[in-house]
Formats: C-alpha cells, structure tokens, sequence
C-alpha cells in the first residue's frame, strides 16, 4: 500500500519572530472573515518551525512532528521546506504524513492487529512496540518484510515506562500507576529483546526542559544497562520548545550529554504542540447576552464542547484577546468592570465557561478572539448536536487570507451515514 513512499497575537518573546515572521495587520484581517473561523498564521508557524530547526541543528536530535496534534495538511507544504519527518499512532495519520510530507512514518500505536500490521510496516521507517508480546506476535512478521524489502527496511522499537510523573493533570500523564504504555523495568532485566533496535519513552506533556532532565535520569537509571545495545532512542513528545520562558539551552546541553555518553544512539523527539503553539486563533460572535442570578453569560456561535474541547477536559481557560488581563482589572474601579461567563451554542448543560472581564458592556455582534486554538483544539473537534463546525482560515506571511476549508452540512450527514 504504502512502498511509493520515500524514506497575544504575535509571538513577541521569541527570537525568532523576525520581521519577516510578522503580520501586524492580523486583528484588520480576520475581522472580514465570517465567524465562527479557526484562523492560522504562516507567520507564527515559521517562527515555530525557525527555532524546532535550530534546537535540532544544535542538539544533533532528529524533531519529528505529532499529528495527534496538528493533522491541517493544507499547510505541510510549509513543513515540507524544513524538511519535517512525522509519527503516527493510527493508519489515518500513517497514509496522511506519507501523502503530504511525503516521508516514511515513526509509528507507534498501543495495540497493533493482524490486519493493521501489514500497513504499518509499508508506510514506516521506524516501528515501536508498546509490549513484549506485541513484539513477539509481530516479530516474524517484521522479520519477513524486512527481508523482501531490504531498501526500505523498518526499524523495530520498543516503548518503556520510566515511571517518572511530572504532569500534573492525570488523563494526560502516561506514567501513572497502572499505565497501559510501555514496558516496565522489571520486564527487562534479562535484557534487551531480541530484534529490538530502539527504545522509546513518552512522559511529558507540554512541559519543560527540566522535567526531560528529571525523566531522563530515571530512564536511564532503570534501562542503561540496554543503551549500549540499541541503535536510537526516541524521547517521545511534551517539548514545549516554542513556548516563552522555555529552555532552549537547557533542552540542547541535555540532548548533547546523553549523546556524548551513548555516541553510537541517534536521538528522536516528537512534539505536537510545540509546532503549532500560539500559531492560530478562533474567532467567534456574541449572538446573545443572557442573564439569570447575577450571571451574565454572552452566548457564542462557537461550542466549548464542540470546538474547544480541550477547555472542559483539561480544563483550562483560554486567553481572550479583547478581555482584560489580571492586570487591567485591578487598574479598574468595578463599576468600569463588565464580567461575562461565556456559553456555548449546544444544548450540553456544562457547555459553558467564566469569568472574563471587559471595560465595556458586550452586545450582539461582537467579535471575541479565543487565543492559541491550534493545536490538538482542531484535531478533536466533534459536531456533537449537528452544530455548525468552524471555517478554517489561513493568513500567509503577506497578510493574504484564504480559506482552507469550509464545513457544510454534507459534512455532517456524510459522517452519519
């Protein structure tokens, strides 16, 4: 199937926003484009991909791009200049990355079958495992592509568990108690599998350079005795590189000592949303201003539940750039205060959220811009209730809009049947 594969609203704390990565006339622009709209900048996404390129160039470690977080292939082509590798954790992003990066995947899915197995290897360069046995049910299989295809040979990895907990919100913390992911130490003192080439570990999630440091200590310190014996060793996602305060230095100098302590390893890291963070907005209307024991709520065209998920599962709150930040409201007298909950456009009871704060009453009509709504927001948005799914825009680096997709009721009913 696959074996004609080949192998705020700028971004001002990064030093690689150069002039030609900026676009000041964004807020102009998307004020003519229908709402709701997802809205993503080629700006803000070289910006990304200048510093994830030079962090690799640096540290020596290949950067490969989730499409669990980012799966917009309207703008690979731009991902195709620097040359971005990708993984894949299903046979849908598998085919994608091979049709529109046109490379090879690093896969890895939890649980591989008999009728997947064939696919994932004619699409893939590197392979991991999530288990022992799964290894050992697909070996043979491995073993006999490889040998009728040795000019795209597929390099078989296998997941561990470092046990190492730095995130903090559980659904999101692979290392758990009781973590279906990975092999745990205990399961490899004998030693390396036989066939195994790599290992892979995957703990974080949008964190830092420290917390790789703190799991790499303990990767090492329960599976170094298999280092001298695998040729790569993939640190999985959660490289939140391209966010503010990150450390850049720190992430490098990490990279390049365990490399000088395990020189024959080639290093691989996968971030999602690094590649897209802060690289697009959601831009919605207040269609009506209800209030009822006190609480305003402003009525959107936009769905937590349906368009930004991730608010209510994580939770989180997102920055809204026409709302006051913490600052401004403690400037203001709290008559000059005008306090909003938002709410959804869905019949779900919890698709709300709140507070955000204004210096100005909000009427129908006005436009309210949901910061950083790119990555992992438009890979799990659902149409829950048959609600209308956003537009999605794209501003080029000159400031020109184009739409990438527009959502029809056709969409709707095709997913249905």
């Amino acid at each position: 199937m696959w074996n004609n594969a080949p192998s705020c609203l700028n971004m001002p704390d990064s030093p690689y926003m150069t002039n030609k990565h900026k676009s000041p006339t964004n807020i102009i622009l998307t004020k003519v484009l229908n709402t709701p709209c997802y809205v993503v900048y080629e700006d803000r996404l070289r910006a990304n991909l200048d510093l994830i390129a030079d962090v690799s160039r640096r540290s020596g470690a290949k950067i490969i791009m989730a499409f669990k977080a980012n799966a917009l292939w309207k703008t690979f082509h731009i991902f195709r200049e620097y040359g971005v590798e990708f993984t894949a954790s299903s046979l849908n992003e598998l085919r994608l990355g091979v049709e529109e990066l046109h490379c090879r995947a690093h896969s890895y899915c939890p649980a591989y079958t008999e009728s997947t197995i064939g696919d994932y290897l004619a699409g893939s360069s590197h392979i991991t495992f999530n288990s022992i046995s799964q290894w050992e049910t697909f070996r043979g299989t491995l073993d006999k592509y490889n040998e009728a295809n040795p000019d795209k040979r597929v390099s078989p990895g296998l997941r561990v568990n470092p046990r190492c907990s730095v995130v903090e919100t559980d659904i999101y913390n692979p290392a758990l108690p009781g973590s279906r992911f990975g092999a745990e130490a205990s399961q490899l003192e004998g030693g390396l599998p036989k066939g195994i080439e790599g290992l892979h570990f995957h703990a974080l999630c949008e964190s830092s350079s420290e917390d790789l440091q703190k799991v790499l200590e303990a990767f090492e310190t329960q599976f170094g005795h298999l280092l001298p014996f695998v040729k790569w060793v993939n640190m999985g996602g959660g490289h939140l590189m391209t966010r503010s305060g990150y450390d850049t230095d720190l992430l490098v100098k990490t990279i390049r000592d365990f490399k000088d302590r395990y020189p024959h390893i080639d290093v691989i890291l996968e971030p999602g949303s690094a590649f897209t963070w802060r690289t697009g907005d959601l831009i919605a209307s207040v269609v009506d201003i209800v209030e009822n024991d006190g609480i305003k709520t402003a009525i959107l065209d936009v769905s937590f539940a349906c368009h930004m998920p991730d608010c209510l599962e994580m939770p989180y709150k997102p920055t809204v750039s026409e709302a006051l930040d913490e600052q401004a409201v403690a400037a203001l007298s709290t008559e000059r205060i005008y306090t909003y909950r938002f709410g959804g456009n869905s019949c779900l009871s919890g698709d709300f959220m709140g507070d955000w704060h204004f210096d100005r009453p909000l009427k129908p009509g006005d436009r309210l811009t949901f910061e950083d709504m790119n990555h992992y927001t438009t890979v799990k948005t659902n149409m829950f209730n048959g609600i209308t799914h956003p537009d999605i825009a794209f501003i080029d680096a000159q400031g020109e809009e184009s739409y990438i997709r527009k959502f029809t009721y056709e969409d709707y009913k095709n997913r249905m049947s």
